[in-house]
This record gives structure tokens, sequence and C-alpha cells, in this order.
């Protein structure tokens, strides 16, 4: 039962803290838009899409009115539309890129998430070819995002597609090089992708989903730092029930605002992705809630073993506030988008081998990483290999966003704007991994898949 210290104390968080609902996300099932026609499909996937998600901008600004709770993204997720690629006689896929983007702009969300395949195992169908098309989609349109799901714990990871995920990056970079390579920043690798993420640019509505459902992504970077400052002789285990305890407050919001929406639009409550996503303002940052806990700067000695008691601490949190916790849940580390992970990449002590390190132990992987616009296919390829055996190994899920600079190198700096943020180029080691990568085949399975 709420009672008037805890509304004093919501009140605080989002006019100090930066608390806020990330994202409201509609997923939207597309099984019945296939069809051999392409032309046929485009126009199915539009009228679907706009049918469905007609009020979610509307229901997202009433909710935010009403309740006085922040909502910065209304968003969608969609099917992998590499599944009805495969259907079509046209290797035209652009044309259902557009329709993505055309819906969106219909319906005002800020994204559209499920241009995407997965192809952990293998290709099927028209997928490589559909892949191939993913920079041109990403250069061509305002609002879709795309991922590729190239791993995971029980089919081990398929290299030929991380291959070509290298080469895809580069040329969805070089597309958008006018537009600080825009294209890249909507692209992620995955391994072990989640069904139900609500956050861009990974998100889309896998095939063990609902019709439609509303997942929501919460966050509060500055809250739970704020909480921290409170308590500044604590020891490890009071700051861990620190976090607990806030990361509960924040979810209560997060499923107050779900349940809240998927009543209003007649469709299921699906998750609250619980994790802690930062953004480029000061105040609102994961690398701070780190140095609050006594690191001089993230990225220095101690850092992993920090973030390994927040995420964990989050989580704990989090999953006792919600009747349904999914998605990615934990704590976020996007370079460009976190504001002290921005200042320690800056000042030379935050390094992707740190982070790779990092990621072992956070929801995600590499997030808008920015490395040098000459770095080869093969390196961006040989990092994605990287950091999905970490998630095949540990059985988590791990993704890459890497965004190379075309024509900038070490130490400048690529600026996207908003919740996308800027940051400094990062050195990457340049040792050839080329023999390796074209090998192409499979890595087999862990010994853990073996759970049956």
């Amino acid at each position: 039962m709420l009672n008037s210290y805890d509304i004093l104390e919501t009140i605080s968080m989002i006019e100090h803290e930066n608390l806020d609902i990330r994202t409201i996300t509609m997923g939207i099932s597309l099984l019945d838009c296939f069809d051999s026609d392409i032309d046929r499909a485009a126009q199915k996937i539009y009228d679907k899409i706009c049918r469905k998600a007609a009020r979610l901008v509307e229901t997202g600004n009433a909710i935010e009115t009403e309740y006085g709770i922040p909502i910065i993204h209304k968003r969608v997720s969609v099917t992998p539309i590499s599944m009805l690629a495969s259907c079509c006689e046209s290797h035209d896929y652009l044309k259902l890129a557009r329709a993505l983007d055309r819906a969106a702009a219909t319906i005002g969300v800020n994204f559209i998430g499920g241009y995407s395949a997965l192809v952990h195992k293998g290709y099927a169908g028209a997928e490589q070819a559909f892949i191939d098309s993913i920079p041109e989609a990403l250069a061509t349109t305002e609002c879709v995002c795309a991922s590729v799901n190239v791993g995971t714990t029980k089919s081990g990871i398929n290299m030929d597609a991380v291959r070509q995920m290298g080469g895809i990056i580069r040329r969805s970079a070089e597309l958008t090089a006018d537009r600080n390579c825009i294209g890249a920043a909507k692209l992620v690798v995955f391994c072990n992708a989640p069904e139900d993420n609500p956050f861009m640019a990974g998100a889309f509505h896998g095939v063990g989903e609902p019709e439609c459902v509303i997942n929501v992504g919460v966050s509060g970077p500055g809250v739970v730092r704020a909480a921290l400052a409170k308590a500044p002789d604590s020891d490890l285990t009071g700051i861990a029930d620190i976090v607990k305890k806030t990361a509960f407050k924040i979810t209560r919001m997060g499923q107050l605002v779900a349940t809240e929406a998927a009543r209003r639009l007649e469709v299921p409550f699906g998750i609250v992705d619980l994790s802690l996503a930062p953004t480029p303002a000061v105040g609102d940052s994961v690398a701070h809630i780190l140095e609050e806990m006594g690191l001089e700067t993230c990225g220095a000695c101690g850092t992993t073993a920090a973030l390994a008691l927040l995420n964990d601490a989050v989580k704990k949190g989090g999953v006792m506030a919600s009747s349904h916790v999914g998605g990615l849940s934990g704590a976020f580390i996007p370079v460009s988008e976190d504001a002290g992970m921005i200042d320690a990449a800056r000042a030379g002590v935050l390094c992707i081998e740190k982070l790779e390190a990092m990621t072992c132990v956070c929801s995600v992987g590499l997030d808008m990483i920015i490395v040098p616009g000459d770095t080869s296919a093969a390196v961006l390829s040989a990092i994605i290999a990287d950091e999905a055996a970490i998630g095949m190994v540990n059985s988590k899920t791990t993704a890459c966003r890497l965004i190379p600079a075309i024509g900038k190198t070490v130490g400048e700096e690529l600026a996207f704007g908003g919740l996308l943020g800027s940051g400094p180029v990062m050195p990457v080691r340049t040792a050839s991994p080329e023999k390796f990568i074209a090998r192409g085949g499979r890595i087999p399975a862990p010994l853990q898949s073996l759970k049956n």
C-alpha cells in the first residue's frame, strides 16, 4: 500500500534523478502476413502494424500525463522479417523495410525493430540474401532497426554468419558516413537473443510470443547512484542491499505502466525489462554508479567486480517487483550513451578489452562502441566472435553494436545526438584474425548445453 512518503520519494526520483520509463514496446506477430508476392506482403505488414499499434503513442502519452511518469520512447517490434522474406519470390527486400518505416511514421513511434534474422545454426531460405540487404535498408529508412542472432548456447556459433556480419557492419557505416555512420548504430549482432526484448536496436517479436503484447523497459541509474551517495560508509553487502531495494522501487513503476498500457490497449502484458539503461545526460550513468561504489574511474581495476555486484542486485530486487520479468534485465554499458563511460573512454582508462571483460557480468555486451573507420571486416567479425563466445559459454545474452567511424581515427569523436549520444573513437588491436574468420563453419555448442 502506498503512503505519502512513497509518493514523494517517487516524485523526487523523477524530478531530480532521471527516473523514467525508457520504452513501451508493442510486439506484433506478422505470421499472417506471409505472401509470395512481395508487394502484397509489404502492404499486409503496413496494414497490420497500423491497425494493432494505432493507439500506442496516444496511450503512452495519456499514461505519462495522468501519472506524471516520463515515458521516453514508444516503439514496435515485429516478427523477424527474414522469415517473411524467404517466402517472397522477389528479393527486393527493401520494400519490406520501407513498409516498416512507413508504418512507424504513420503511428508515430520512435523506432521499429525486427528487420532481423535468426541464423545461429545456419542459413535457411533466403536469409543470407536478406542479411545482405540490411545496410541499404538501414541507410534508406529512418526508424527501422536490425538485428542478427549468430549463436546460442544450445547450437554453438555460426561462423559463416559472423564473417558475413563484419562486412555488413562496415557497409552500414559506409552508406551512412554522411550521417555519422548512423546505420551501424541501428544494427545489433546477438548471441542468445531474447524474444521479448523491448530495447532497440535489438528488439524483435519472437515466434513463441503472443499475437500482440506490451513489453516495458525501465531506467534509473541516477536513482541508484543517489541512493548509494546517502550511504558513503556502507560495506559492499550494504551496497548490494541498497541496490536491491532501489531496483524494487524502480521496477514497481514499470509494472504499473506496463499493466495499465496493456489494459488500455486490450492486449496482454508481456514483461518488464528491469535494465538500468543510461543516457548521455549528467546524473544518468551506470559508470557513475560504479564510481560511487569507490572506483576512481570506470575501467579501473575492480570495475568488473563492481558491475557484477550491481547487475546481480538489480535482478534480485527487480524480480520481486514484477509478475513477469524478461528481456535483458540488468545493467547496460553502452559507451556513447553513458556520460561516465564517455569520460572514461576519452581519458583512455576504459578500453575495449576491459569492456569485453565487463560483458561477462552485464546485461548485454559491447554496445555503441565507436572504432576507427579503417577497421577491417575481419577484425569486426573477430570482435563479434569473441563476444558471442562469452554468451555461448556462459548461457547469457551478449551482443555487439560496433560503429566504424568512416574517415576518423583514434581520439576523434562521433556524435549521433539524442539518446545515442556521442563518444571517442576507441583503439582496436589490429593483428589480423583474417585466416581464423575465413575458415567459416560452426563453433560447436559447449558441453554445458547438454542439459536434457
